[in-house]
C-alpha cells in the first residue's frame, strides 16, 4: 500500500528531516486533536491532555521545530498550531507503516452483498463509503473489454423474461424484458443456442453490430425464429455499458452548514469546483487514471493533487480486481479528514468487492 506522491513536488515548506520518536508522537496527537476539534491546537492543551509529562514551555519549543520543518503552522500569532498538508502526509505514512490489512465488519459486508448486479454493487459500495465517512463515497469500473461467453432467456410469466448474459471471466448481467408476445420455454432455449452457437467468444460490441445488421437483411422476414433470435439478442446486448462506471453518493454530505468555510474545511468555492468535476465525470475519471497505476491503497492529501482547486481535499482509494479489470472505490473529503477511519474502510470494502465478484 504505497501512498501517491508527485516526483518532486514538495507539499510544504522546510528541508527533509528526521522526528524523534517524541516529535512523532507530539505530531500524532496533534493532528488527530485538530481532526476532532477543528481549531488550532496550544502547547497548553497539550501539556494538559497531551500525556506528554512535560511542561507547555517545552511543547512550545518542540512545536517550534516541527513548524521549522513545515509539519504545523500558526495561522495567527496567538493561536495554536494545526497540521500542515506536510503533516497530514507524516502522519498518514506513519499509520500506514503500521496497520494490517482491514476485515470489514460483517454487518458492512452484509449490506454490499445483497447487491444483484455489478452495478447495483458499486452503487451500495459508494452509498456506505459516503454513509461511514461523511465524505464523497464513489466507485468506479472501467469499461467492459471481456468476450462474449453464453445468453440465457428465462421466462418470468406470459409475456416478459429474464435476459441473463455472461461474459468471459464470469462477469453477469441481467435484465428483466416485455417481449409483448407468448414464447415457449423451447422458444427461449432455441434461440439462446443459435446465439450462443453463433457469436461465442467474440467481443461484446462486434457481437452487438452483429446482431444490428443481421435485423436489417431481407432473409429475417423468412427465418421466423432466426429474427426471434436476433430480437431477442438485442435486448441483450443494447444497453450493455460500453463506457468506464462511475457511481457516486453522498456530495451533500460536504454541505454541513457547521463544516464549510471554517478551519481546515473547503470554501463554498471550492466545493463548486468539485460539484462541476463531478458533474463532468469525464474529468474526475482522468484524475482517477492519473493518480491510480498500481494496486493497493492510493492517498492523495492536499497539495498533492494534480488540480489546484481541490487541494483542500484528501483522496483514498484503493483497488479490486473482477475477471482481469482493476476497478476503485475510495472517498474525498476535506484534508482535515479522519484518516485511519478511511484509510480502514477503504481498504476493507475494496477486498469486499473483490471477494464478493469473485464469488459471483
Amino acid at each position: 500500500m504505497t501512498p501517491r506522491r508527485d516526483p518532486g513536488q514538495q507539499t510544504d515548506r522546510g528541508p527533509d528531516m528526521p522526528l524523534s520518536a517524541r516529535d512523532r508522537r507530539l505530531l500524532a496527537v496533534l493532528v488527530k486533536a485538530y481532526i476532532d476539534q477543528g481549531e488550532p491546537v496550544s502547547s497548553l492543551w497539550l501539556a494538559q491532555r497531551g500525556g506528554f509529562g512535560v511542561s507547555s514551555a517545552t511543547l512550545r519549543n518542540m512545536l517550534a521545530r516541527l513548524e521549522d520543518g513545515g509539519f504545523v503552522h500558526q495561522p495567527h500569532t496567538s493561536a495554536g498550531r494545526v497540521p500542515t498538508d506536510r503533516g497530514y502526509r507524516y502522519f498518514v505514512d506513519q499509520l500506514l507503516a503500521g496497520r494490517r490489512p482491514s476485515r470489514p465488519a460483517p454487518n458492512v459486508e452484509a449490506r454490499v452483498r445483497r447487491a444483484g448486479t455489478e452495478e447495483d454493487l458499486l452503487n451500495d459500495v459508494s452509498r456506505e463509503l459516503s454513509r461511514v465517512s461523511h465524505s464523497v463515497g464513489f466507485a468506479w469500473a472501467p469499461a467492459p473489454s471481456a468476450a462474449f461467453q453464453h445468453i440465457d432467456f428465462v421466462p418470468l410469466d406470459d409475456r416478459r423474461i429474464l435476459v441473463v448474459l455472461v461474459t468471459a471471466g464470469g462477469r453477469i448481467s441481467h435484465k428483466a424484458v416485455d417481449v409483448h408476445e407468448t414464447l415457449r420455454p423451447a422458444d427461449l432455449e432455441q434461440a439462446a443456442s443459435y446465439l450462443n452457437g453463433e457469436f461465442s467468444g467474440l467481443p461484446l460490441d462486434q457481437v452487438r453490430t452483429a446482431i444490428r445488421e443481421r435485423l436489417r437483411e431481407e432473409r429475417t422476414l423468412y427465418d421466423a425464429l432466426m429474427a426471434r433470435a436476433l430480437r431477442l439478442g438485442s435486448w441483450g446486448f443494447d444497453d450493455l455499458p460500453q463506457e468506464p462506471m462511475l457511481v457516486i453518493q453522498g456530495i451533500a454530505s460536504l454541505l454541513d452548514a457547521q463544516a464549510v468555510g471554517t478551519e481546515g474545511q473547503p470554501s463554498i468555492e471550492t466545493l463548486r469546483t468539485l460539484f462541476k468535476m463531478i458533474e463532468e465525470k469525464d474529468r474526475l475519471l482522468r484524475l482517477l487514471n492519473e493518480y491510480i497505476d498500481g494496486t493497493g491503497l492510493t492517498i492523495v492529501i492536499g497539495s498533492e493533487h494534480v488540480v489546484p482547486d481541490l487541494q483542500t481535499f484528501s483522496l483514498v482509494a484503493g483497488t479490486y480486481r473482477e475477471a482481469g479489470r482493476t476497478g476503485t472505490v475510495g472517498v474525498i473529503g476535506p484534508t482535515r479528514m479522519r484518516y485511519s477511519k478511511a484509510i480502514a474502510l477503504v481498504d476493507s470494502l475494496s477486498r469486499a468487492v473483490s471477494r464478493i465478484l469473485d464469488a459471483g
